[in-house]
């Protein structure tokens, strides 16, 4: 709410010719589709965002939850309209209860401008398979952390189980830990395999990890969204081959390295790493919203396209030319041999 208005700024200003003006202003989206599974303290954020944007707004929550979903659905339309003065009316936000309803908005393209799932893979491979409206989501969470040789085994120990254990069904937990090869030397790697089965963490190896018996129970797959207190253990030569493993194995969510402060590699992974977030000496919890200082979020994006990361308000808007013109232009008037005007093209912000 002490948020600035995120509507009608203007990103950039510029100069087409003498007494022409370009402007890019942000504007809404439009009307947005947001399906989640049994997150009722979900609707809040979701709501918040979506109004601060000027979107319109369609909710869909899990079944297990629709006696919340519909009181939290009352609570919030009735402050839109006492906060409005009613001047907005509380139909701004509309719940949807019955599965039946969901397949049938999927097919409305035509009035529906962005479809945001929240769920399961099962739930957003449907959503993707199903509609011809923009789909704004991941549908894994496949997160690496990374142990470079530099790093301490108290420092990878205390990272790892957060990253791990603080939550660990949620789509920014740690599934895979990748270990240099050098730190089976230097006792790291065994002190962090330490941490994270004192912390009640099932380790599954990799090819490499069972063969130098880190592990007593093999990964039946080298990608896996465990979703527990589950997590495969693999061996890498180098950093190189372990961002290789993140491309082929991730879901482009969050990954992470481990390394001595002073470690160029730290730096290098931060850069070479194609995900939505690159983490040096940070848990991949902080993949959040509210972490990340957005103030809420509606999701975590692993699109290239539009919105990357977790979702805020400015990733529900979009953007629009405006071109003022100081009397009348018209292009015919820039062409030919001898142009009555001429382009500027001069940068006003």
């Amino acid at each position: 709410a002490d948020q600035e208005d995120p509507l009608g700024v203007v990103k950039s200003k510029r100069e087409l010719a003498d007494g022409l003006e370009l402007s890019q202003i942000t504007v809404p989206i439009g009307v947005l589709l947001i399906i989640f599974e049994s997150r009722p303290d979900s609707m809040p954020q979701i709501s918040a965002l979506a109004l601060a944007s000027g979107n319109g707004l369609l909710l869909k929550g899990g079944k297990e939850a629709v006696e919340s979903n519909t009181a939290l659905h009352q609570v919030i339309g009735d402050a839109i309209e006492s906060g409005s003065d009613g001047k907005i009316k509380r139909d701004i936000i509309a719940l949807v209860k019955s599965r039946g309803q969901i397949a049938d908005m999927l097919g409305l393209d035509d009035v529906i401008d962005l479809v945001i799932p929240r769920g399961s893979n099962a739930l957003v491979s449907y959503i993707k398979a199903n509609t011809r409206i923009p789909v704004l989501g991941h549908a894994d969470g496949v997160c690496h952390v990374y142990i470079a040789p530099t790093a301490s085994a108290d420092s990878a120990g205390k990272l790892v189980v957060d990253a791990k254990t603080n939550y660990p069904s949620a789509c920014n937990a740690m599934e895979t830990m990748l270990l240099h090869k050098d730190t089976l030397k230097n006792g790291v790697a065994m002190n962090t395999l330490m941490s994270l089965r004192s912390a009640g963490v099932k380790c599954l190896g990799g090819p490499r990890a069972m063969k130098a018996g880190l592990c007593d129970v093999a990964a039946e797959k080298m990608k896996c969204e465990y979703g527990d207190h589950t997590c495969m253990v693999e061996v890498v030569d180098e950093m190189e081959e372990a961002i290789h493993w993140i491309h082929k194995y991730g879901s482009g969510h969050t990954e992470a390295i481990v390394c001595s402060e002073d470690d160029p590699n730290g730096e290098i992974f931060l850069k070479n790493v194609d995900a939505a977030c690159v983490f040096k000496n940070a848990s991949t919890r902080f993949a959040d919203g509210f972490r990340f200082g957005l103030g809420a979020e509606v999701g975590i994006s692993t699109s290239r396209i539009h919105a990357r990361g977790p979702v805020g308000v400015e990733g529900l808007l979009t953007t629009k030319w405006q071109l003022r013109s100081q009397g009348l232009d018209y292009v015919e008037e820039f062409g030919g041999d001898k142009p009555a005007k001429v382009y500027t093209h001069k940068e006003l912000m």
